[in-house]
């Protein structure tokens, strides 16, 4: 998995990759991936609403699924306190 943000700033192409997210009230969102990185030996996706892009992001942890790869929601606190961590001081150097 690349760490690469793909942006306006992109100097090559690739393929956009969306997901249908359905939310807590069953509404589903087309959700763009836009960022991964790892945290210890466990990789993330950030993921933006197409549709809503200045919208606040959404962070999965991706998981092995035979061959393919899933997205899972994270439900542990201890978990998302340090995956937020890790993402804000990343977001923080991209910054800079």
């Amino acid at each position: 998995m690349s760490d690469h943000v793909h942006d306006e700033n992109c100097d090559h192409e690739h393929d956009e990759a969306v997901f249908v997210v359905t939310d807590e009230e069953g509404n589903e969102h087309e959700m763009v991936l836009v960022y991964t990185f790892e945290s210890g030996d466990q990789a993330y996706a950030v993921l933006l609403d197409r549709n809503d892009p200045d919208d606040d992001g959404v962070i999965f942890r991706i998981e092995e699924d035979g061959e393919d790869e899933v997205l899972v929601n994270i439900e542990d606190d201890e978990e998302w306190e340090r995956v937020m961590k890790v993402y804000e001081e990343l977001a923080a150097q991209e910054a800079d």
